[in-house]
């Protein structure tokens, strides 16, 4: 009987696309926030990022951008993130609101992703404080 499902499984493995047996992107990059890993986080970056960080917004590069998230982290070291809001009904972009807690107070961090390629990139983020 296992060997008549083995020739099944093996197709669906083969053919199924890779991201129904991932998490989705979104719950990576929440893991990341808990963990601050900016070096991490920056590889999912687009060339040029909206980032607004306590209403200081701008458009960075990947490296301004790094170093912008790395100045919060320092001075706001996470405890702990979870994602609170997602929408992946479009096949080719992503959002995901992540609830901050970190050791100076609750965030709310807003993350906006396209696809390109087979890749999401974060184009957008926004980390503002949590009402």
């Amino acid at each position: 009987m296992i060997r008549s499902f083995f020739p099944v499984l093996i197709l669906l493995t083969h053919f199924a696309q890779p991201a129904l047996f991932q998490g989705d992107i979104v719950d990576n990059i929440a893991q990341l926030f808990k963990a601050a890993n900016t070096k991490e986080i920056s590889k999912n970056f687009a060339p040029a990022v909206e980032l607004s960080v306590n209403d200081n917004e701008d458009s960075y590069s990947k490296a301004q951008a790094e170093q912008i998230l790395r100045d919060f982290f320092i001075k706001s070291p996470p405890v702990n993130s979870t994602v609170v809001h997602l929408i992946n009904t479009n096949p080719n972009y992503r959002f995901g609101v992540l609830s901050l807690i970190t050791k100076s107070g609750r965030f709310r961090v807003a993350v906006t992703l396209k696809k390109t390629g087979n890749t999401f990139f974060i184009t957008e983020l926004r980390i503002e404080p949590d009402k």
